[in-house]
Order: C-alpha cells, then sequence, then structure tokens
C-alpha cells in the first residue's frame, strides 16, 4: 500500500535566476509547465520549498565550491561561457537543492507515493567543486547524499534521461557501489562525458551505466533501451528508492539537442520508472528538472509525465523494437556483462 498521491514543489522563486542577455535556460520555462499542468486534475499535494543546508550541500560540494557561491550572492557574473549567476541565483540554486532533498526524503518516508520537483536552475553538470553547464548546485546528489546521511538508505539509484551527460553526478558517485547512476545521452555532445566505458572507478567499478546514443535516436531506441537495459539493471540493484534528473532536450523539437524524443514517450519513461519502482521500492520514485528548452515541447513533455504519475497504474506496453534499437541493447549488454548477471 502506498502513500496516496503526487508530492511537487513549484514556486514563483525560481523564476528569480535571470540571465543577465538572452539564455535557453530563462524562467519563462516555468511558466510553460505551469500552463501546460494547469489542466490536469489537480490530483497532487504541493509541498513547500526549503533551502538547502550548508551541511546537506557539503554532503555533495567542497568548502571552496561553497565559499565561491557565496562570494557570488547579490553579484551579477558570468561564470563560464553557458554559466551565469544573477542576484539571487545563488539563494535559488540553494532553493532548488533543499526542495529536492525535501520531496525525496518525504517520499523515502512514506509521505507521498512519488514526487516531482518542479525547480530550476538545472543541477546534474554541477561538478564536486565547479558549477558549470547552467548548474550551479548538483540537486539529485545532494538529495541522495541527504536520504544517506538522514534516513540510512544504502542504495539509492539515479536516472538521468537528460540530453547531455550528467557528469557531475557521475563524478560525485562513480567510486560508491551503493549509488547505482544510469544515463541515456546524446554522444560525442556537451560536455564530452559519458563514453560506454565509463563504468565507475575503484570500488563503484560497475555502479556507473551510460547509454551514450547517437543524434537522431527517438522514441525506438529511447523506450527499447528502457526496456531491455535499464529496467533489468535497476531489478538486479534493488534500489531503495529511485531518482531522477528529469531533462526534456532530447526532444524532437529542442533547440539544444539533436534527438527525436516525442513528448509522450516522456511519459512512457515514467510510466516504465513508475512500475520498476512499484516493483522493487514500494513506488519510491523522484524527478527533479534538469534540461528543456523548447517551450512547447517542455510543457507537453511534464505533462505527459504528470499523467504518468497521477492517473492509476497500467503495465506498460511497449512497441516492436526496431532493428537499430536491438542493436544499441546488443553493445550495451555485451559491454557491462561483467558488471550485470541479468545482462
Amino acid at each position: 500500500m502506498h502513500a496516496p498521491g503526487l508530492l511537487i514543489v513549484r514556486d514563483a522563486r525560481f523564476r528569480d535566476h535571470v540571465a543577465p542577455r538572452e539564455h535557453p535556460e530563462a524562467p519563462a520555462r516555468l511558466d510553460a509547465i505551469d500552463q501546460a499542468i494547469a489542466d490536469l486534475a489537480n490530483d497532487w499535494t504541493e509541498i513547500d520549498p526549503r533551502s538547502a543546508t550548508d551541511d546537506e550541500i557539503l554532503l555533495t560540494h567542497g568548502h571552496e565550491h561553497l565559499k565561491f557561491l557565496e562570494q557570488l550572492r547579490g553579484q551579477r557574473a558570468d561564470i563560464d561561457a553557458d554559466t551565469y549567476a544573477s542576484t539571487a541565483s545563488v539563494d535559488v540554486a540553494k532553493l532548488a537543492a533543499g526542495s529536492t532533498t525535501e520531496l525525496a526524503l518525504r517520499v523515502a518516508r512514506g509521505e507521498g507515493s512519488n514526487a516531482f520537483a518542479l525547480v530550476r536552475p538545472p543541477g546534474h553538470h554541477a561538478e564536486r567543486e565547479r558549477a558549470m553547464g547552467f548548474c550551479l548546485l548538483n540537486s539529485v546528489a545532494i538529495a541522495a547524499h541527504a536520504l544517506r546521511a538522514r534516513l540510512g538508505l544504502s542504495r539509492i539509484a539515479i536516472v538521468d534521461w537528460d540530453v547531455h551527460h550528467g557528469n557531475g553526478t557521475q563524478h560525485i558517485f562513480e567510486e560508491d557501489r551503493d549509488t547505482f547512476f544510469v544515463s541515456l545521452h546524446q554522444f560525442p555532445f556537451y560536455p564530452g562525458t559519458g563514453a560506454i566505458n565509463e563504468a565507475g572507478r575503484g570500488n563503484g567499478e560497475g555502479s556507473t551505466l551510460n547509454l551514450p546514443l547517437p543524434a537522431g535516436c527517438g522514441d525506438a531506441e529511447y523506450i527499447h533501451l528502457f526496456r531491455s537495459v535499464v529496467r533489468p539493471a535497476l531489478v538486479a540493484f534493488r534500489p531503495e528508492i529511485i531518482l531522477v534528473s528529469a531533462g526534456f532536450d532530447a526532444h524532437a523539437d529542442d533547440p539544444l539537442g539533436a534527438m527525436r524524443v516525442s513528448s509522450a514517450t516522456f511519459g512512457m519513461l515514467a510510466r516504465c520508472l513508475r512500475e520498476i519502482a512499484d516493483e522493487i521500492c514500494d513506488g519510491k520514485l523522484v524527478l527533479s528538472l534538469e534540461g528543456g528548452y523548447d517551450l512547447v515541447a517542455l510543457g507537453e513533455s511534464v505533462s505527459e509525465v504528470f499523467r504518468a504519475l497521477i492517473e492509476d497504474p497500467k503495465p506498460v506496453e511497449f512497441p516492436t523494437p526496431s532493428h537499430r534499437a536491438e542493436e544499441f541493447e546488443r553493445i550495451f549488454r555485451t559491454t557491462n556483462a561483467r558488471y550485470w548477471d541479468s545482462f
């Protein structure tokens, strides 16, 4: 028996992170999501956002990075060619990280069946000591560490379906055998990481599963790989909770990626993860917004994911895979077979 309902966080303050010039990671992204979900049944509970504490942040990031961010507070700055700070950005990034963490803690305690943090800026590129790729703090990584420190969870899975590889999340956990990171992403592409042979390091070897895909992949490849590679790996790992870096820039209409995923398929991926979570970890599933820069596509895709989380669960019906999708499956399973008996 699951706790009732979807938990979400959204707040006007997430719009206070504002670029000094035209930038794809803009407050209008949240406006598009709000408009898209306005017609849904409102079958969710909104949780008050909160800021991540310094102690929570320091479980993931180093003292030097936290000091760097504190020096940026109230300032406008270009951190790199892609990443900016406005006067409110540091506070907003802490709010995003804390809100994602709060949802994860509540779901892990059984206070909600699943959750979606509608937050910005995104987080999965943020390294332990570096802001990059639009990201200041790694919200999902901070949530994962809080689950372990506060509630004693021992096995946590992170699924990243953003079109860009989550380099920060991978590097933060790549030596941790009890945190399983799996990523589907366009490759080669920014940030240049996520090759198939990146499988973790040291004690964490085998705990990273990268599924790098060439430009032009779409519904057939994503759906089949979720069924044939992601699912058996998650079932074998048996996490106590699944966290999702939910980026929507693999959409066919997104200006930053070159993939061909449809809005409906993002909903199907969410249904698949919900089904897996129901099977192996009492339904505990938490999503945090990452990329997605075509406003119409973003709104439609998030709406599809909301439907997957709030409607009565139904078995996922997978279409017949393409020959190309089956070839990717063969490559990924063969490459990782030494780590996963299920392959």
